[in-house]
């Protein structure tokens, strides 16, 4: 057997492997938030049609979910550095296309379909890339590291609006562009870094691969397309069933296959099912904050696009400080504590952040906003390395696609459901406004029905103090509900989770056999 051991890396050359590793997502994370807030702009120069500005955003988070399983599974069996340079050239090539979309006819097809190829680049390259930290770090060295990875990685998420409204200032195009020099700078440190970790060759699961693919894509389609169609079309139910029955089917496949494409045995393991329940219910507020946080800094501050991403920056600062602090907890005592105390923190946070909404002065929300962006950042590093280190040394990828798998299911379901509420509160409200400053009710419906929607990429500009005050009320539901959602991820992993360190599991015993490093 050829292996690998951390040990023997010095500590140079292993955070020269973590910064490679972090450049290389970065573009990942970037694009998950950097498009919406371009989106107005890029639409309007295009033509686009409205589905299509939607799918121009939804077709990268689709394909990435879809594939993340299968991502995993080629890191773990076709070797994890070269996945993720493959990744990264997939995904840098795909940005410059996107930049390049021509005007016309064409236009639509063209940004639609290298979105997608871009999310096929973060599938394949984010779970190897993971892998590769996990396997260069010893087990009490993974808090730290992992702390730094997820930190910088929930950091760029929060930077994306702020980048895409500078950039989308000069050009539209420069939002896919600015991922080029990223991908030569993570190339470069991956050629300098040599990053080694096992890989097992094994035959692909390609039945497997449809059915996974399918499922998660139908189900999270169904999501993604409610606040389109709305929940009454039949359409919605229709694409969620089949997705979840498909992926029913695929669980049940699984355990018959020699070579399956996801080990679901690793499902018996108590603390990994756990920590994946933690990590899919937290992203149901995590993704969903950064379009609210954004919209209502728009509509509800009347900020310009740039102005608007500025807030979530105070986020980022609470995010990274307790990120830090959060992975030497895990390597001191465990996951438990860090992650219970991260949720009942952030639970906190968006309780008092929801609660000052309302008055409309962000100087009375900006410490609020720190304080639940360090309960995220306490509790996500240490739950996601904590759920990824309960895997075989030559499953980190398998694992990292089952957890970004939950994590897209997550933050899909919520911005579907929460997105609803928010259309719904704020008509609510602006019926009742519209309808005590003289109209009829059928009027103030009328018009609460056009004006419903603001903050959904059109021009904010003149929006009265009425409205704003209504959207804001919108999202301070929203907000509630998101300390709902955190105080239940805290109940989660109070009951669920054991103290004390965690051992490093036992080699699978079929390690021995066709293991190569890379």
């Amino acid at each position: 057997m050829s292996s690998v051991s951390t040990g023997s890396v010095g500590t140079g050359r292993k955070n020269l492997v973590l910064t490679a590793m972090i450049f290389a997502v970065a573009m990942t994370f970037i694009d998950q938030t950097i498009v919406s807030i371009a989106a107005p702009k890029i639409q309007s120069e295009l033509g686009l049609s409205s589905t299509g500005m939607q799918w121009a955003v939804n077709s990268y988070l689709l394909t990435m979910a879809a594939l993340f399983a299968y991502g995993g599974r080629l890191a773990d069996t076709v070797g994890h550095r070269k996945m993720v340079t493959i990744g990264v050239i997939v995904f840098a090539g795909a940005s410059a296309l996107c930049g390049l979309t021509p005007k016309g006819s064409l236009a639509e097809t063209w940004i639609v379909a290298f979105r997608a190829l871009q999310g096929v680049g973060g599938a394949i390259m984010y779970p190897a890339a993971l892998a590769i930290v996990v396997n260069t770090y010893e087990l009490r060295e993974r808090g730290r590291a992992l702390a730094l990875f997820f930190g910088i990685a929930g950091g760029l998420t929060a930077v994306g609006p702020l980048l895409g409204g500078y950039l989308s200032a000069w050009t539209w195009r420069a939002i896919f562009w600015v991922n080029i020099p990223i991908a030569l700078i993570a190339l470069v440190l991956i050629v300098l870094s040599k990053p080694e970790t096992r890989h097992r060759p094994a035959p692909m699961d390609y039945r497997g691969l449809v059915l996974i693919a399918a499922g998660v894509a139908l189900s999270v389609f169904g999501f993604q397309q409610s606040n389109i169609w709305g929940w009454s079309n039949p359409g919605i139910g229709l694409s969620i069933g089949l997705g979840l029955l498909l992926l029913v089917v695929f669980f049940r496949y699984e355990k018959t296959v020699a070579s399956p494409l996801m080990n679901v045995s690793i499902f018996s393991n108590r603390a990994f099912v756990v920590q994946n329940v933690i990590l899919g219910v937290a992203m149901m507020v995590f993704v969903p904050m950064f379009f609210f946080a954004s919209e209502y800094a728009a509509v509800g501050l009347d900020e310009k696009p740039s102005q608007a991403g500025e807030s979530l920056l105070y986020f980022f600062l609470g995010f990274v400080v307790a990120a830090q602090i959060g992975g030497r907890m895990l390597d001191r005592v465990g996951a438990k504590r860090p992650v219970v105390i991260g949720c009942a923190v952030a639970a906190v946070g968006f309780y008092l952040w929801a609660q000052r909404l309302t008055t409309l002065d962000f100087n009375k929300e900006m410490w609020m906003i720190v304080i639940a962006g360090a309960g995220m950042g306490l509790m996500m590093g240490p739950a996601n390395t904590d759920a990824v280190n309960r895997a075989s040394s030559l499953s980190y990828g398998e694992a990292t696609g089952i957890t970004q798998t939950v994590r897209n299911y997550g933050s899909s379901l919520s911005l579907a459901i929460l997105g609803t509420v928010m259309v719904t509160e704020t008509r609510s409200h602006l019926v009742s406004s519209l309808t005590a400053q003289g109209l009829t009710h059928a009027e103030a419906v009328k018009a609460a029905d056009a004006n419903s929607g603001t903050g959904s990429g059109g021009s904010t500009a003149g929006i009265p103090h009425f409205v704003r005050l209504d959207f804001a009320r919108a999202t301070q539901t929203v907000f509630y509900i998101m300390a709902g959602v955190m105080a239940v991820a805290c109940l989660v992993a109070l009951f669920g989770l054991r103290r004390g360190l965690q051992e490093q599991p036992e080699p699978q015993e079929s390690d021995d056999s066709a293991v190569t490093a890379a």
